[in-house]
């Protein structure tokens, strides 16, 4: 079905997007890139602004929250993702699908069956084995010692963990109100609404602030790269959500092909380590998906 291949499309754009930023920020700051990436992106999509009128006042509210959840998430992400491996970066975003429950048990007041539970259960599972690696998997994975984050003699591989699972958390929200919104308004009302706001947000922060713009982040060209893969993805997947035989528990699922992409990213690439063990946790979490939605 072609919502399906363009649920498809989107993961394999989120899990490539990673890369980007990261080689990204090998040129410019984090402020920067972020900055850069957000105008680029909504200059992008100014030609949809005449689909994008006529509103009611009630949704510009909702997307300005939604922008505001994003404005945050990348903040979070960009920075953790600096220093964390992709592949591991790629298999804490699992971790969405468990906000994504919570937002729907506290905000829609969803009953979670016991297959639900129990998938719940395995996905926290395979995040926690991220951590905690039992020694027979150590000797089945012949997994090896990586190097910590540390700075100013401190360890901070921690710090960056919990900045990439709160960029989940906020990126669960964003996606819960894609949900409610598009119920009601088009795919090219919310994505140019939403890049305004964003874009908003991010410009009264560099004034605040006092952040730097370096002119360089134009000659960027990973920047360029960065927003056409959001547009695009984001594009797809809104369309995709506005499709009539669209399945969320399946697109779900789809979804999780971003992490295989990081997880291959991050071994071809980067040359990361232990990315047999990480596909192996990534499965363990993607097993729990899978009995949650069934």
């Amino acid at each position: 079905m072609i919502w399906m291949a363009l649920v498809l499309f989107y993961g394999i754009l989120k899990g490539s997007r990673e890369f980007v930023k990261k080689e990204a920020m090998r040129k410019n700051s984090v402020m920067e890139v972020i900055v850069a990436y957000t105008v680029l992106s909504f200059i992008f999509v100014i030609p949809q602004a005449p689909q994008a009128m006529g509103m009611e006042s009630r949704f510009y509210f909702w997307i300005a929250i939604k922008s505001f959840a994003i404005f945050l998430a990348w903040i979070f992400g960009f920075y953790s993702l600096t220093k964390l491996p992709v592949s591991l970066f790629g298999i804490l975003d699992l971790s969405r699908v468990l906000f994504s429950t919570f937002t729907g048990v506290f905000f829609l007041h969803e009953i979670l069956k016991l297959n639900q539970i129990a998938g719940l259960a395995i996905v926290c599972t395979g995040l926690m084995l991220l951590k905690f690696k039992p020694d027979f998997l150590k000797k089945l994975f012949k997994i090896e010692e990586e190097e910590k984050i540390s700075e100013n003699g401190k360890n901070k591989t921690t710090l960056y963990v919990i900045f990439a699972l709160l960029c989940c958390m906020l990126n669960a929200i964003s996606g819960f109100l894609d949900k409610v919104l598009m119920k009601d308004i088009s795919s090219a009302q919310l994505q140019f609404w939403y890049m305004l706001f964003l874009t908003a947000y991010y410009l009264l922060f560099v004034l605040i602030s006092r952040t730097k713009i370096h002119f360089s982040v134009v000659k960027n060209w990973w920047i360029w790269l960065l927003a056409f893969l959001f547009v695009i993805g984001d594009k797809a997947l809104f369309i995709a959500n506005g499709m009539a035989d669209s399945r969320i528990t399946i697109m779900t699922l789809i979804k999780q092909s971003s992490a295989i992409t990081a997880i291959l990213g991050g071994r071809f690439i980067y040359k990361e380590k232990n990315t047999a063990y990480r596909f192996f946790c990534a499965a363990v979490i993607i097993a729990g998906i899978i009995l949650g939605l069934k």
